[in-house]
């Protein structure tokens, strides 16, 4: 005899109490790892007409996908997973959304009390499993027969917290575990019932900036033309109101705009009349012969490029401002002297509006090194071929409006030092809270899924590419046609030849460069995906293949090889060729 009585399984009944309310939230997607626990979330989640389910058997990749997909629409994404280990493969991405500021809510089932901490299979301790690692945690209550419409009105209640506060002024992941008895079935057929109760509604405002805050900062940049404004990454796709109003922050007051490649300021039809700056890796390696700024003005996170933050930390402006709304600290040198937790757009629109003063003959001449630098590396680019020229090659015949994810490692490092800023609309994304490498794959396709009528291209290394493999399966089971993937291969973790190590010859290899030695043709195959391998420095086919799968809906892998060696010594060639050009401008 079923352990309930009556025509509804409290477990469905208190599950579909819950996606409700994530529904009347603003819930569109949700990523599902198959498992018998999660019954009744999946089986109501499938169901729900206004939230679409994506299923993923490996739950790493589910998370990681869930990760992409909410930086590029914005909102959160659900996830679901039965109990046990399968929880703890999500805690990677938990950790990525956490530091990268994404929206994710994290749905586990679990155990009944009466098996917790009893040897019972495939039970953990979920409980605050992710400690720190979330905005949010709640064990929720366990489904009861006959419960009171207070603790149903209460799940709703929970369901628009937890999406209000992975959405809040500061975002990022909440997990909320879901105790189930068994019988974990419907005891008939199944009708799913998402009409019985009212949604809470959670609304914020923004942050203001104080008019006391706007002078004194409007006053300090116009006593100041020597300004610079830092942009570092942004989780996801910055709004374009903020894009624009940092934008025109910089044309009102002259100060050169720094922008970092995940920053979204980089690339965009404002880069026509904003004074950006794209190639400050490079040249600021040497001296530039220019006199260092008074005021810094910084949003987003820490920026990616080594040589800014070095710079910033020598020269110790006497102003250093940090505008973030989320309130996070993002200075590892402890230079910010002034933090502003207010609205940055409406920041950048109340200080631009009392500073009109335009570019000056100093902000000029830092725009002429930038385009100094430029025009030599796309000449050295030109003479020399090594893996950026694969990473510079992709960004050129990038389409207008799409979607390009960066692995990290070497591939973000290169298209932060040599991607000159540019009017097309291309939206940059990836992974730079933790930095990891793993799941970069994953994130790429959710990214794609977000939006499946715009291409996707993917830079990763081959390390990076082999440790996401099976996200590969995505493409396929998602009918995300528009997708590439640019494979830099060149034969293990490059990046870590910038290191003292690397001169240690016995161990480098085998402790560092850990080259994987596999055919990635075959990969691409068992996933039904083209493949295109080029060989001995070939442009004219590496471009073929890019265009022929970036416009053509043929998920491709394109993978070139390189010499990592040479890519690495070809690099500082093209650093030190810089360094003789600016001493022969001074």
């Amino acid at each position: 005899m079923s352990a309930y009585a009556g025509d509804v399984n409290p477990n469905l009944q208190f599950s579909e109490e819950v996606v409700a309310g994530l529904a009347d939230a603003g819930l569109k997607a949700v990523c599902i790892a198959p498992g018998s626990r999660s019954t009744p979330l999946a089986l109501s989640f499938e169901a729900h007409p206004c939230i679409e389910s994506f299923i993923h058997p490996d739950e790493r990749c589910a998370s990681f996908f869930a990760l992409g997909m909410a930086q590029a629409s914005g909102r959160p994404v659900a996830l679901v997973c039965t109990s046990g280990t399968a929880a703890l493969e999500f805690h990677a991405a938990v950790v990525e959304a956490k530091m990268a500021g994404v929206p994710m809510l994290v749905l586990t089932a679990d155990r009944p009390p009466e098996l917790r901490h009893s040897g019972a299979n495939q039970t953990v301790d979920q409980v605050k499993m992710y400690g720190d690692h979330v905005l949010w945690s709640v064990d929720a209550a366990l489904p009861e027969e006959g419960a009171p419409e207070v603790a149903l009105k209460n799940l709703r209640t929970l369901a628009a917290r937890a999406f209000a506060a992975a959405d809040g002024i500061r975002k990022g992941p909440v997990h909320v575990n879901f105790p189930f008895r068994k019988p974990l079935e419907p005891r008939a057929p199944y009708r799913p019932r998402f009409d019985r109760g009212q949604s809470s509604s959670f609304r914020r405002g923004v942050l203001v900036p104080t008019s006391e805050q706007v002078k004194e900062v409007a006053a300090l940049v116009y006593a100041h033309e020597r300004g610079w404004i830092v942009c570092g990454p942004w989780a996801g796709r910055p709004p374009h109101s903020l894009i624009e109003a940092i934008a025109e922050l910089g044309r009102r007051t002259g100060y050169p705009v720094f922008a970092d490649p995940l920053s979204g300021l980089r690339f965009g039809p404002h880069t026509g009349s904003s004074p950006i700056i794209g190639n400050y890796e490079s040249f600021l390696q040497h001296d530039t012969g220019l006199d260092a700024p008074e005021v810094v003005i910084r949003f987003g996170a820490v920026p990616t490029s080594k040589y800014l933050n070095e710079y910033l930390e020598g020269i110790a402006p006497p102003s250093q401002i940090h505008v973030r709304s989320s309130g996070v600290w993002g200075d590892d040198s402890h230079r910010v002297n002034f933090f502003l937790q207010v609205d940055e757009a409406f920041f950048c629109t109340e200080v631009a509006e009392r500073c009109q003063r335009g570019l000056s003959d100093w902000g000029a001449s830092v725009l002429a090194a930038d385009e100094r630098c430029q025009l030599r590396q796309a000449q050295f680019l030109q003479e020399n071929w090594f893996d950026v020229c694969a990473v510079a090659a992709a960004v050129d015949v990038l389409p207008d409006d799409c979607n390009l994810f960066v692995g990290n490692s070497l591939p973000v490092r290169h298209l932060d030092q040599f991607s000159r800023p540019d009017g097309r609309r291309i939206r940059v994304y990836g992974n730079r809270g933790a930095s990891g490498i793993d799941g970069i794959v994953s994130s790429a396709l959710g990214a794609a899924a977000a939006d499946r009528a715009i291409p996707t291209l993917l830079i990763i290394g081959d390390v990076s590419f082999y440790h996401d493999m099976n996200g590969l399966l995505a493409i396929k089971r998602h009918g995300l046609e528009n997708v590439t993937v640019l494979l830099l291969n060149n034969g293990g973790g490059g990046v870590f030849r910038r290191l003292p190590i690397a001169k240690d010859s016995a161990r480098f290899e085998e402790l560092f460069l850990t080259p994987t030695g596999l055919d990635f043709s075959q990969a691409a195959g068992m996933y039904g995906l083209a493949y295109r391998c080029i060989h001995d420095r070939d442009r004219v086919a590496l471009d073929e293949a890019l265009r022929d799968s970036l416009h053509n809906d043929m998920p491709t892998v394109i993978e070139v090889r390189t010499d990592g060696a040479r890519d690495e010594r070809l690099r500082r060639e093209l650093i030190h060729s810089l360094k003789d050009s600016q001493e022969d401008h001074s």
